[in-house]
């Protein structure tokens, strides 16, 4: 029995139902676009128990076996990294920005495709402060979509690399978390992050937008006292 509650039939069915007049070519694009979103999806549930293991006191050699490989393979793969003490719902905005740089082929990560990945994640609080302020989706998106720049010739295969400008706001989110007194990254320190980092396009998209730094930070303030409860956490 599959420990998931969807199987091949049902990707292959979800699949032909979103491109209905694509060709196998087309279909056979896609379908690597998606593989690739499920493998990093599938990484970062074992980083997540990685590191609820490391916290119980389990050592690199113990983690090794329990996912088949030697103690140096867990430990690469999965020591630490930069998305650290990140909510799961900003983990799977990060996985969505991968999957926009795919579907644009582009071979790199930029702010624009983190800013698309916190629109694909509607339950995160960044996407309700955006709504707020917009209400509008679509109207983000445009402004995304003029600023990213034309389509690669093909899409890229495994790992796709963040660019200066991401890696800045990556780390502002952090200074971001840290400056509020938050014990976590969730998506409104995203949003926070990619507005600090005011040379990127993301920064400019907010700011036409009509978004600040300022407001920004007194809104996600206002809106995490009424979230109090940790369920609430984005």
């Amino acid at each position: 029995m599959s420990p998931l509650d969807i199987s091949l039939a049902d990707l292959i069915a979800r699949l032909d139902e979103e491109l209905p007049g694509a060709s196998e070519l087309a279909r056979i694009s896609e379908a690597r676009l998606r593989a690739q979103t499920l493998s990093d999806l599938g990484d970062q549930l074992i980083d997540h128990y990685v590191s609820k293991a490391k916290q119980t006191g389990a050592s690199w050699t113990e983690i090794g076996d329990a996912i088949g490989v030697s103690k140096q393979a867990a430990q690469q793969r999965h020591a630490p990294g930069p998305f650290e003490g990140y909510t799961h719902l900003n983990r799977h905005s990060i996985v969505l920005a991968q999957e926009a740089a795919r579907t644009h082929k582009h071979d790199f990560i930029g702010t624009e495709h983190l800013l698309l990945g916190l629109l694909g994640e509607p339950r995160g609080l960044a996407y309700e402060v955006l709504m707020a302020k917009t209400a509008s989706e679509q109207r983000i998106r445009d402004a995304i979509e003029e600023a990213l720049p034309p389509a690669g010739e093909k899409a890229l295969r495994g790992h796709i690399a963040f660019r200066p400008e991401s890696k800045e706001a990556i780390e502002q989110a952090r200074r971001a978390a840290a400056d509020l007194g938050h014990d976590w990254v969730g998506t409104e320190h995203t949003l926070l992050g990619l507005i600090r980092a005011e040379e990127s396009p993301a920064a400019q998209i907010l700011r036409n937008l009509g978004f600040t730094s300022d407001e920004l930070r007194e809104t996600v303030k206002t809106e995490i006292t009424k979230r109090s409860a940790p369920r609430d956490k984005q």
